[in-house]
């Protein structure tokens, strides 16, 4: 009885030792997590070609011009917005009869843009006032461009061209003879539309400036300096529909190579 149990324990102590030598012996790396299993391996950065440059545009080439321009009394021109030339008599001098010729440069097309204005002290349109001269002024303008590369003259002041009015006094011609004339009271009413937003731009919609009008040289009786141009015979005196109460004009015209 006693040496069977020792053989049994001796027995289950063998067994157990051998179950303890295999789980030891069990050294076989884990298998990978999914985690890392789902890891990408690592690609080697691929240098972008850089894009292309947007394609620039060739910037128009520019022409040089000749501008002729005689005015009763005031004008300033325009290539789009850029100022070309202002009328060197001052609007705020009575008997202001002189031309202008200057040069410049610019790109067909050529958007021209002018500014014309006849002399009066106030809003009544008048000059003199109070004196035995006291009357309505009367206005005119007339210009011609010439391409200075072709010799060409490419515009003339004519009927083609888009005027409107902005400003209109007296709105009754017996304000004329008032010995008291007051701008705003009857007879002596005005319209003072002032210049519109953006009208020298070359989209600008001028499709309703329908005061263009061509005056005879009679009627305007041009003075002072417009004999000193040689005039293209189809330039024409324009203004707004009344020389004498179309006190300030806006005109333009688009100019395409010829």
């Amino acid at each position: 009885m006693f040496r069977f149990g020792i053989v049994l324990l001796s027995t289950l102590m063998l067994v157990s030792c051998g179950r303890a030598e295999e789980s030891a012996g069990s050294t076989d790396a884990a298998p990978p997590s999914e985690a890392a299993a789902s890891e990408s391996p690592p690609t080697e950065a691929v240098a972008s070609e850089p894009s292309a440059a947007p394609a620039q545009r060739e910037p128009d080439p520019m022409t040089s011009f000749q501008l002729d321009a005689w005015s009763d009394n005031w004008f300033a021109a325009y290539a789009g917005e850029e100022l070309i030339v202002e009328d060197s008599v001052p609007i705020t001098t009575e008997r202001s009869f002189n031309a202008e010729t200057v040069t410049f440069e610019a790109g067909y097309p050529l958007q021209l843009n002018v500014l014309l204005k006849d002399f009066k002290e106030n809003d009544t349109g008048l000059e003199y006032i109070g004196s035995n001269r006291q009357q309505m002024g009367d206005g005119g303008f007339i210009l011609q461009l010439t391409d200075l590369g072709s010799g060409d003259v490419v515009a003339v002041s004519d009927a083609g061209w888009a005027c409107t009015v902005i400003h209109e006094a007296p709105l009754d011609k017996a304000c004329e003879t008032e010995s008291n004339p007051v701008a705003g009271t009857a007879p002596c009413g005005f319209v003072d539309l002032g210049e519109p937003e953006g009208w020298k731009a070359a989209d600008y919609d001028d499709s309703a400036w329908t005061a263009t009008t061509v005056h005879p040289a009679a009627a305007v009786d041009p003075k002072g300096g417009y004999d000193d141009v040689s005039w293209d015979a189809s330039a024409a005196f324009i203004w707004g529909p009344d020389l004498e109460t179309d006190n300030t004009v806006l005109c333009r015209v688009t100019i395409a190579e010829g």
